[in-house]
């Protein structure tokens, strides 16, 4: 296939006959969003909202080797992870640089699903296969073997709970369990990218149309509307959840951003990057590296990433990701401050938008939670 042409997800004539508008999203054609993002985001922030995620990266890794690998390949202790639960981890270069960051299933006792974000699929497969060599385990690419629907929001469990006898009250925050839902095979877990709770429905892309058209029906009642990546983007940045390509890169290694939570040290072996990441947690526990934080802007202009943040007219950072906030009703940004800015409450700190120093209140991630 030609690089320029899009993939198509099964979804597509869906969500065109939905009047969704479309954007090429990491090699997909993926909708942006159907009417208004700040309605979409607000059905999920209060009802729920439905998507299609159908171009993340699924990969499937099995045999007796297979916790083995990924524990060698991964920075996170996988194999300590129980049959139907799930864990967010990374995959790094040998110099500590993130290559992704991923959600793995452990779907059987020699059974795993690697889900990558959409542009990084293609490189985490191949880092896997190549890392794969040596161990009793098989790496398959599953991409077109999934359908990817997620329903998000506080009305989500009493939707899905309408469609399946699954036991959803048993289901905990990163689980997944194999259940049928309006009678579809489905992997239902419990994950999600937007500080709601909510379930991800990972099944053959011949039933996607089938299953959407059910939750559509069953959501209706409860003010359940179809979601783009739009709105996806601003909730996931009030829910301070790090995107790849913005919050993350290969210039960075976990503890750059923050996440070095996720390096799992203490786990048996040797892994990719163990040892320039031991030297970056030591290296960041002397001399912090710069910190990721939230920041609220005092007026009406919107910071994008790439732009500046300053103090005293001096560089002393730089926005990642920034957005207007439906929730909080004022523009927000997530950005990497010089640790001795980085305490909430900072004063002085600014965004240079395009030559003009806008204020800002540096605050603590996330910027909104949700009330459990």
């Amino acid at each position: 296939m030609s690089s320029n042409a899009p993939r198509h997800t099964a979804l597509d004539a869906l969500h065109r006959s939905l009047g969704a508008t479309m954007t090429d999203f990491a090699g997909w054609d993926m909708p942006l969003r159907y009417g208004s993002e700040r309605d979409e985001h607000l059905a999920v922030r209060t009802k729920a909202g439905l998507f299609d995620l159908s171009h993340m990266g699924e990969i499937t890794v099995t045999g007796p080797g297979a916790a083995a690998l990924l524990n060698y390949a991964l920075v996170g202790n996988i194999a300590s992870v129980g049959v139907g639960r799930a864990r967010y981890t990374m995959i790094c270069r040998a110099d500590g640089g993130i290559l992704d960051d991923l959600i793995v299933y452990r779907l059987q006792e020699q059974a795993y699903l690697v889900v990558a974000n959409a542009s990084n699929a293609q490189v985490v497969l191949d880092a896997l296969t190549e890392r794969a060599d040596g161990f009793d385990a098989v790496v398959r690419d599953d991409r077109d073997a999934y359908a990817l629907i997620a329903v998000q929001g506080p009305e989500s469990p009493g939707i899905l709970k309408s469609l399946t006898d699954a036991d959803l009250d048993g289901l905990k925050y990163y689980a997944g369990l194999p259940g049928t839902v309006a009678g579809v095979p489905a992997l239902i877990a419990r994950t999600g990218y937007t500080g709601e709770d909510g379930f991800e429905l990972f099944v053959d892309p011949a039933d996607a149309e089938k299953l959407w058209q059910a939750l559509t029906e069953a959501g209706a009642p409860a003010g359940l509307v179809p979601c783009g990546l739009s709105c996806r983007d601003t909730l996931r940045l009030e829910a301070g959840m790090p995107l790849y390509g913005h919050e993350l890169s290969t210039s960075l290694t976990p503890f750059d951003a923050g996440l070095g939570r996720v390096v799992k040290f203490e786990k048996e072996g040797d892994f990719v990057g163990r040892e320039t990441l031991t030297e970056a947690a030591a290296l960041a526990e002397k001399n912090p590296p710069r910190v990721l934080v939230g920041l609220i802007a005092e007026g009406r202009r919107v910071p994008r990433a790439g732009y500046p943040v300053v103090v005293d007219g001096k560089v002393i950072g730089e926005v990642t990701s920034g957005a207007p906030s439906p929730t909080l009703g004022r523009p927000i940004a997530m950005a990497y401050v010089d640790a001795a800015h980085a305490a909430p409450g900072t004063a002085g700190v600014g965004v240079d938008i395009r030559g003009s120093h806008e204020p800002y209140e540096v605050v603590a991630l996330p910027f909104y939670r949700r009330q459990k």
